[in-house]
């Protein structure tokens, strides 16, 4: 398995000197199974880069989109990914439910907010409701979870037939008044995961204020990571505010923590172009 990050900031695109080493695009991760199969986790600013590098490959289609949920920092990239608008090209969406489909396709594509209409598409895009918490793409075994965040998201749990295995769960806030998931079936969702990427938005500085926005603190997310055990433990989906010097202040101070609290996990902090080359157990 593949994952390469080519968008890693929250809530909205935050270019600019301060943030160009981690990179100011929103959500956007591609996971190349071991069968060659081409995933995109969310289609935030980020995707359009990944479409490029897809174009230039002259990778074949389908692309498999899985939507976290629809709000505009995860699909803001869509209209602006290259292989939708190759006529030859597949395009599966899995997003959270009909109801999101149908918002999803009315606010980007309705010749309002974007000049194409959806039905002008020249790709075929196909949306997919799973009708199970489980479902196969190419060589991998895909699982959701329902997530803590406004007007609802899923975490996906990808394992793949090579022997690897990824979570992928953004926002959602660990210490939600109201979880619809708790902390504990998380790390059994997320259990012994090779690499396991959690939204990292905030600090406890940012608390109270912050509480109920549906993102969660780096030192909860680090809990997390104590109690699931994944290899790696990717912070993700970083404050649009949060500076480079800021993120490498966090990386430094969440990798000492680790290593004292749980030894067999890697912290990483996520950045645009970060490629993770994950080996089969």
């Amino acid at each position: 398995m593949r994952v390469t990050f080519y968008g890693v900031r929250g809530s909205v695109p935050s270019p600019g000197p301060q943030t160009a080493r981690y990179g100011g695009n929103t959500s956007c991760v591609e996971v190349r199974l071991a069968d060659g199969s081409v995933l995109a986790l969310d289609a935030g600013t980020g995707l359009r880069q990944m479409g490029n590098n897809l174009l230039r490959e002259g990778r074949p289609s389908p692309v498999h989109l899985l939507l976290s949920h629809t709000h505009w920092d995860h699909v803001l990239g869509l209209p602006f990914f290259g292989p939708l608008w190759g006529k030859d090209n597949h395009i599966f969406v899995y997003p959270l439910a009909n109801d999101a489909q149908e918002r999803f396709q009315r606010n980007i594509f309705d010749d309002i907010h974007f000049p194409v209409s959806v039905d002008d598409i020249p790709a075929r895009m196909e949306f997919v409701k799973p009708e199970t918490q489980t479902w196969r793409i190419g060589s991998a075994t895909v699982s959701r979870i329902m997530l803590n965040h406004p007007g609802g998201a899923q975490g996906f749990r990808i394992d793949d037939d090579g022997g690897t295995s990824l979570a992928y769960i953004t926002d959602n806030e660990l210490r939600a008044g109201k979880a619809l998931v708790t902390v504990e079936e998380l790390a059994r969702f997320a259990d012994d995961v090779d690499v396991l990427i959690h939204d990292s938005q905030y600090l406890m500085a940012d608390m109270p204020h912050k509480h109920g926005w549906g993102h969660s603190v780096v030192d909860d997310v680090l809990n997390l990571g104590v109690l699931a055990e994944p290899k790696r433990l990717v912070l993700f989906h970083h404050d649009p505010d949060r500076t480079d010097d800021a993120l490498d202040a966090i990386g430094e101070r969440s990798q000492s923590w680790i290593r004292e609290h749980a030894k067999g996990t890697e912290v990483v902090v996520a950045s645009e172009s970060l490629t993770l080359e994950v080996d089969g157990k």
